[in-house]
């Protein structure tokens, strides 16, 4: 397929923030698309591979940068000059193209096929020369590009495509095409998306138009799949009313999710990111292999740090590096040890559970897993619909240096990467939220060279759509801690997009975690929401981007806040 097909389809699904809308263009767009152009499913959404697969593109802007300059003949402190002016790489890209010499336009057509097979080549560089390798392959799409090409070309290769497509629209799109948009076939797909997490498969599936097909897609041990994710609740009454009575009531976990797989003597490690970290934890392979029973099963758990001295529980914050760091890992095996706490099976010996009611699975977990204290454990749970008895159940989680309690709906399903109505968290009053970092402000003084004020952001309605809510520069340490001013300059500065005066402007990449003591409505930022004295707690490498707050979760806190008299 030529690319310019597909750039034209971008910009198409560009042109209109309406989803139902974008639905028609979309469906239209899948309808004729061969199945040997199958891989154009990862392109939607700026990929190469499914989404759970480590490869990624990974290129900085500053690489982006030389590659335009490199294909129009324009310098590099051009390209940039007009990139801190515009904003949008991609928008600089069409706009110099357009200024290309036409002996350069064109030096052959150029198709998806080649496109991926580029940007397929780049995750494999390692080593010396690794660098112009890439600039080159990239510099070779570019150069046979059109405007409307190098535009989403570049968008694409920086990982900022800004189409406004998400997977539900690509599902309703699929549905649309091949299903007449039956609302029984939305289901399905959504299903089969859930099982393979590979858009590529489940369109290749979709579009001989049987929900047979569909129905057959399972899970595969060592493909990571998404977590189930809770809503919120403020009470034990209201937990109620949402999950039902009677109800599981489970320790919420300081901790990282972690989904085990295992099929024979082999184990994967996978964090709600879908990022594989069995490395990273040899003694939570081992122990597994030791303490669950079954051929093969996927386990969806909460993985705790715990003082070797004290043997009382950390935050995340103490064990958040464990999931980063690829070296030296008997050290920090020996200095941060860590439990793993199972509240799930999602598969088990060659059959997928995802359908099997929560309490029949509780069951069959607790049967085949043998505890072992600062280890693994299932998670500690009560049945009840007593609130008093939840309620002391809760105090004790929280004595227990846990985060509150999660409750969950006796005969509800597993909803991969679904935020569903039948669990709920409950957890202290002390407010927070996850939010992003999209910009910050150069430090003076002691500060001096380091970034030390952060714009925090939450996500909008639209994908890649985040609005401003506040600036936190308290909870960082200016030394001798893990998280400084200075260690994350360094984790921001390759994000920065452009700057003005001391102001910076960074991608949204950086997902923290900051307390605040009230939520005020604010006409100085787009959210239309204020934080009061936030203070920075934790990066959470382990989050999404859409999982970060969004305008609705934060006028909930805003009505279910208790007002403070002295400010209003």
């Amino acid at each position: 397929m030529q690319y310019k097909k597909l750039a034209q389809l971008y910009e198409d699904l560009s042109s209109t923030t309406k989803r139902l809308e974008k639905i028609e263009i979309l469906s239209k767009f899948l309808k004729f698309l061969p199945k040997e152009d199958r891989d154009v499913m990862y392109l939607l959404e700026g990929m190469i591979y499914p989404e759970y697969d480590d490869r990624k593109i990974g290129i900085s802007n500053q690489l982006a940068i030389k590659a335009i300059s490199k294909a129009t003949g324009i310098s590099p402190d051009k390209v940039t000059k007009e990139w801190k002016t515009i904003g949008d790489l991609g928008e600089v890209a069409k706009k110099l193209f357009q200024n290309k010499k036409q002996s350069t336009l064109h030096s052959y057509i150029l198709t998806t096929e080649k496109v991926i097979e580029n940007l397929r080549k780049l995750p494999e560089l390692v080593g010396k020369g690794t660098v112009n390798k890439k600039l080159a392959l990239i510099t070779e799409l570019m150069t046979s590009a059109s405007p409307i090409e190098a535009q989403y070309l570049t968008r694409t290769v920086i990982g900022d495509l800004r189409i406004g497509v998400q997977e539900g629209t690509i599902r309703e799109s699929m549905s649309a095409a091949f299903f007449d948009r039956d609302k029984q076939a939305s289901e399905a797909i959504q299903k089969a998306i859930d099982k393979a997490n590979d858009l590529a498969i489940v369109f290749d599936i979709a579009r001989k138009g049987k929900l047979k097909g569909l129905e057959k897609v399972s899970l595969e041990i060592g493909k990571p799949i998404k977590a189930m994710l809770a809503q919120k609740a403020t009470s034990f009454k209201e937990g109620f009313e949402k999950v039902g009575s009677p109800c599981a009531v489970e320790y919420k976990y300081d901790g990282f999710r972690l989904i085990i797989h295992k099929k024979g003597k082999e184990v994967f490690l996978f964090t709600r990111m879908l990022e594989n970290v069995t490395k990273q934890f040899p003694e939570v392979v081992e122990c597994i292999l030791k303490h669950v029973k079954g051929n093969s099963f996927i386990l969806d758990s909460e993985t705790v740090g715990f003082d070797k001295k004290t043997k009382e529980y950390t935050d995340f914050q103490a064990i958040s590096q464990r999931i980063r760091r690829k070296y030296d890992i008997e050290k920090l095996q020996e200095k941060l040890p860590v439990e793993v706490n199972v509240f799930d099976i999602l598969y088990y010996n060659g059959k997928s559970l995802l359908e099997k009611p929560f309490e029949e699975r509780s069951k069959l977990l607790r049967k085949i897993l043998t505890e072992k204290k600062y280890k693994i454990l299932a998670s500690k749970q009560l049945i009840t619909d007593d609130e008093k008895k939840a309620d002391k159940f809760y105090k004790k989680a929280l004595a227990d240096n846990q985060e509150g309690v999660m409750m969950k709906n006796l005969k509800s399903d597993y909803r991969p990467g679904r935020r569903v109505g039948n669990m709920v968290k409950m957890k202290p009053e002390e407010r927070d939220l996850d939010l992003v970092i999209t910009g910050a402000e150069y430090g003076t003084g002691k500060r001096s060279g380091w970034l030390s004020s952060f714009i925090l952001s939450c996500r909008g309605k639209k994908k890649d759509e985040y609005f401003e809510i506040g600036k936190v520069g308290t909870g960082i340490a200016e030394k001798d801690n893990e998280i400084t001013f200075d260690s994350l300059t360094k984790l921001l500065t390759p994000l920065i997009t452009s700057e003005k005066g001391k102001i910076a402007k960074i991608k949204p990449k950086i997902v923290v975690s900051v307390t605040y003591q009230e939520v005020q409505r604010s006409p100085n930022y787009k959210s239309g929401w204020a934080l009061r004295f936030p203070r920075f707690t934790a990066l959470r490498p382990d989050k999404p981007l859409k999982e970060i707050a969004d305008p609705k979760e934060i006028e909930e806190a805003f009505k279910n806040q208790k007002r403070n008299w002295r400010f209003g």
